[in-house]
């Protein structure tokens, strides 16, 4: 099917798509297509299968609300019918160009996590695409049991959530063109495990071609450090769905197993997989019953991100990478040594520079240990790769907090997740009335880098303070603050450097 630019319009709100006709709205400054299906709904025969094509319909599809989002454990709109994605874009433009076009991820630890949560009307309103889209979670987007080899020999098993982000990059190289955007200037972003999502795209081969660009906040499951947040290979990830079914009751390996869960409603399949247990059973080593994150497929995934890193195997784009002061630490200990244990050899080295008085409290230190651990010095590693592979690199760290919450003792910092407000130029849904100018200050500043890698590949511009590019010879790190945008030593350097040591196999013993 032939697609019509969007400036070629006599209404722009009127769109043609490989699979029919759509009309959106006009809201809050920009275009907005909203709950757009970019494949058939994984239903029946298809729950567990690679996402299918749309199949294509008669008339106008009005596209003026998000879709349900994919089944999860959290209580909000939600169906297993959720593969939907939208499109923003600016009314506003200096000229007939294609545009950038930024494609988000969410995080939830690939068990949660929507699109509504993300509206990117005020990053388009800065002279970009903006698309978003749903993808399945938990047990519905991330499990093999071992019948599905036999139904679908050829098809990618197991990472149902991943081939949905393809299957939706897929859909931005055929149709973005027809909102006005460039499907040869496409920037994949996404935080926490949409940033672990980046990361998959970029080692993956069935991605190529599709991106540009890349931004990754605060990277996990995966992360660069193989050892942090393990891949699950596809030997686990099948014994793991067998034994869920057989919690259920549906027992053995065949087709009838198969269809036995096929037949259960969906909300039976996220009882129990919320990202709070989730978590929780990654710092004890005990997964959630069937949730097997991300797997070691062969296919779409067929080695690590370390791996695939070291030997230069990934996506050669420019890259934004980051990760922010007070992240998300995942661990296990239950006393201070059982922290500076984690160093091995280096123990009294990490005491002495996480708690060199030996007054700070356990459980903000055990914060700090645990945060450099999964996400923080993981961000510097995977900064260190790109130029390794002499790749354009950026590397930041966000320390910003909301001018509100600085009297309370938890934010002393950046928590993980909370620098997003800030990139998608919305400080109120942080603090909704509360929003200082500061605040509004640093979402501008935020978003404007953002926005000017998505353009050029290169975040700097205008009167922003100049953002240099990663040197992993050169102690410097360009860092968020509450007293604005700074470039200067990393004051985190002898912290990361000693998980360096440890992941290099110079001590310790990290989980």
């Amino acid at each position: 099917m032939t697609t019509m630019p969007l400036a070629a319009r006599a209404d722009p709100t009127d769109v043609t798509i490989d699979s029919g006709a759509i009309k959106g709205i006009v809201e809050d400054g920009v275009y907005s297509f909203k709950g757009i299906p970019y494949a058939a709904p994984p239903l029946g025969i298809l729950r567990w299968r690679v996402p299918q094509s749309v199949v294509a319909w008669e008339g106008v599809r009005l596209v003026d609300a998000f879709g349900p989002a994919c089944m999860q454990a959290d209580n909000i709109p939600r169906s297993e019918d959720c593969l939907t994605l939208n499109v923003w874009r600016p009314i506003a433009r200096a000229s007939n160009a294609p545009l950038p076009v930024m494609v988000w991820i969410y995080g939830g630890a690939l068990v949660h996590g929507n699109t509504a949560m993300y509206p990117g009307d005020a990053l388009a309103r800065q002279g970009v695409i903006v698309v978003s889209m749903n993808y399945r979670l938990g047990r519905l987007g991330f499990f093999a049991h071992p019948a599905l080899a036999k139904e679908a020999p050829d098809d990618v098993r197991g990472n149902f959530g991943y081939m949905d982000q393809l299957a939706a990059l897929e859909w931005v190289k055929r149709n973005i063109s027809a909102f006005g955007g460039d499907p040869d200037k496409v920037t994949i972003f996404g935080e926490s495990a949409g940033g672990g999502s980046v990361i998959a795209h970029m080692i993956s081969p069935l991605s190529r071609g599709l991106f540009h660009r890349a931004i990754l906040q605060s990277p996990g499951i995966p992360t660069a450090r193989a050892k942090v947040l393990p891949l699950t290979t596809l030997a686990d990830a099948e014994q793991r769905a067998i034994a869920y079914a057989g919690t259920l009751g549906v027992m053995g390996e065949g087709m009838d197993a198969l269809e036995a869960l096929r037949s259960l409603p969906a909300e039976k399949l996220v009882e129990g997989a919320s990202s709070g247990a989730v978590l929780a059973g990654l710092t004890v080593g005990k997964p959630v019953s069937g949730v097997s994150g991300a797997i070691l497929d062969g296919r779409f995934l067929s080695e690590t991100p370390e791996a695939a890193l070291s030997a230069g195997r990934q996506a050669m784009v420019a890259v934004m990478v980051g990760a922010n002061s007070r992240d998300l630490g995942i661990g296990a200990a239950e006393t201070k040594d059982d922290l500076f244990a984690l160093f091995g050899s280096g123990a009294a080295e990490a005491q002495s520079v996480y708690d060199p008085t030996g007054k700070e409290p356990f459980g903000e230190l055990k914060h700090q240990v645990l945060a450099d651990m999964t996400l923080v010095e993981p961000s510097r590693s995977f900064a260190d790769a790109m130029v390794r592979a002499d790749q354009p690199t950026w590397w930041y760290r966000f320390s910003y907090v909301a001018g509100s919450l600085r009297t309370d003792p938890i934010w002393t910092g950046t928590l993980h997740g909370f620098e997003i407000p800030y990139v998608f130029n919305i400080p109120s849904a942080h603090v909704s009335d509360k929003v200082t100018e500061g605040d509004e200050a640093m979402a501008a500043v935020t978003s404007a880098y953002w926005i000017a890698f998505a353009k050029s590949g290169d975040p700097n511009g205008g009167d922003r303070p100049m953002w240099p590019r990663h040197d992993p010879m050169v102690d410097r790190v360009i860092n968020f603050t509450n007293g604005g945008v700074v470039v200067g030593p990393d004051p985190l350097k002898r912290r990361l450097d000693l998980w360096q040591k440890v992941w290099s196999g110079e001590g310790g013993h990290a989980p």
